[in-house]
């Protein structure tokens, strides 16, 4: 999985995604987000992760600690499911390799 990491003020996170301040500091303070150099700046590992922030804060009103937890459980199942693609890839092949329908390769 490719990241993209980004540096966002907080202007642009509210004016993005909705956010107010507080939360952003919210946020930083959870270990959500991290913060850049420049004051009132945030870098942002994947956006995608901003965004689900912002919906599931906005939309459920979920704490901080929450929204941690939902994210690495998140994060997991990318992983599982990543796994769980390899692993089927692998086994079709050794199944066509078993028919004789070709060499095995690496993943």
């Amino acid at each position: 999985m490719e990241t993209h990491i980004i540096t966002l003020t907080f202007q642009e996170c509210s004016a993005r995604y909705g956010l107010a301040p507080a939360a952003v500091h919210e946020f930083l303070q959870a270990g959500l987000l991290r913060p850049a150099p420049a004051p009132d700046t945030v870098i942002v590992d994947e956006p995608d992760d901003l965004s689900r922030l912002a919906r599931l804060h906005q939309e459920l009103d979920l704490a901080p600690e929450a929204l941690d937890i939902i994210l690495a459980m998140r994060q997991r199942l990318v992983r599982l499911q990543q796994a769980l693609d390899r692993e089927t890839f692998r086994a079709r092949q050794l199944e066509g390799f078993l028919r004789g329908a070709g060499p095995l390769e690496e993943v």
